[in-house]
């Protein structure tokens, strides 16, 4: 017996506190845009994760845009980063006129490879952007010291992180800026938004940049005691996160634990479902890391099967389950390809994962029940169109 009403793929997991805590700015405070609560919001992300500084920003593109901003990248830099992530990561290096540098993945993980961003490293790389894929960390220690011996920045795409950990240290907390999101389908949210954590003087640098370059925000000037009085020292970008998001986020920051012991219980029981299945495989989790779990892809065997990855969701919906494609990798979108010449067989990892890859609904706001659901559906459809 399927599903009587569809599964959505990733809903928010919110409640009352959420709701009273975004009241409480439209109700009580005399301030809407970046003011005390965003103030708030990022000294307690920074505290969680066990960051220098924090900057609260309208998206993680935004962090990531600002990143190679203040790292100087510029026609004629080149950027690192992996294939198998979202439009953005790549996106920002053609917006600062850089020159992107695709490096293949791991096949278990779908992590930016660091062999392979051995053979791709050149003089001219500016700075690498690692992708914690679905909420894996990459092997930041490998990365770092590529980095630093070819004289290169690295600046973290952790979009899909929180909570993530390597050993008992957060992605966040070290050196390099790191870019996290907030939207609707993440782990935790505030509808649109992101956090860029990393040393002070680089965040401070990108809070100005982030508020069109300006010396001093609005708040600082129109609060009692504040100065009209400001600069620009240099033209910048319109990239502040509200108050009223922040306090979304601030609750969600404090129920983040909770949201992830939820996500942990829907994984343990799509791994335990899937473990010995001839029909699909899974991600590799790797000792010593903790995954966010912000997505749980499957792989088909499509050799086992009369239908391709596109007709399986097409199956999956009509039996009432959601679910999304994470990623089209970066060399196949059209202005990549036409741009770079960029091919299939030039990422062989990348492009046979999407071909096999789609992700399955999962959320903090999910029941274990639902999940029942997903691998009913699953299965049904091995069953249906084995070969």
């Amino acid at each position: 017996m399927g599903r009587s009403n569809f599964l959505s793929f990733s809903p928010p997991m919110l409640g009352d506190e959420e709701v009273n805590s975004v009241a409480s700015v439209l109700k009580a405070s005399e301030w809407l845009s970046s003011g005390p609560k965003t103030k708030e919001f990022e000294e307690q992300f920074a505290k969680t994760v066990g960051a220098a500084a924090a900057v609260a920003l309208n998206s993680c593109t935004a962090g990531l845009h600002l990143g190679l901003v203040v790292h100087g990248v510029k026609p004629g830099d080149e950027v690192l980063t992996t294939p198998m992530t979202f439009c953005a990561t790549a996106n920002v290096i053609e917006h600062c006129g850089g020159t992107t540098v695709l490096a293949d993945v791991e096949s278990d993980t779908l992590l930016i490879d660091p062999k392979q961003v051995e053979k791709k490293i050149s003089k001219k790389t500016k700075v690498i952007v690692p992708v914690h894929y679905a909420g894996h960390p990459c092997e930041m220690d490998k990365i770092n010291s590529i980095a630093s011996g070819a004289g290169a920045k690295v600046m973290e795409d952790a979009a899909h992180c929180m909570p993530s950990k390597i050993g008992e240290r957060w992605i966040g907390s070290g050196d390099n800026l790191c870019a996290f999101s907030f939207y609707a389908t993440k782990n935790m949210t505030t509808g649109e938004g992101g956090m860029l954590s990393g040393p002070q003087e680089l965040v401070d640098k990108c809070r100005m940049m982030a508020l069109h370059g300006m010396s001093k925000g609005a708040y600082d000037r129109f609060k009692k005691g504040g100065n009209w009085n400001y600069d620009v020292p240099q033209p910048g970008y319109k990239y502040n996160l509200t108050d009223i998001a922040s306090a979304l986020g601030l609750v969600q920051l404090v129920r983040l634990d909770e949201l992830y012991r939820l996500r942990v219980k829907l994984v343990e029981f799509y791994d335990k479902a899937f473990k010995n299945s001839p029909w699909l495989e899974t991600l590799r989790v790797k000792p010593g890391y903790q995954s966010s779990y912000h997505l749980y892809p499957i792989f088909l065997n499509l050799e086992k099967l009369r239908i391709d990855r596109d007709e399986f969701i097409v199956q999956l919906t009509e039996r009432n389950i959601g679910s999304g494609v994470h990623y089209r990798p970066v060399h196949m979108m059209s202005y990549y390809q036409k741009k770079y010449g960029w091919k299939a067989e030039d990422f062989p990892v990348a492009s046979r994962a999407f071909e096999r890859m789609l992700s399955l609904p999962l959320s903090s706001r999910h029941t274990v029940e639902d999940a029942a659901d997903v691998v009913q559906a699953v299965e049904d459809i091995f069953q249906k169109f084995k070969r």
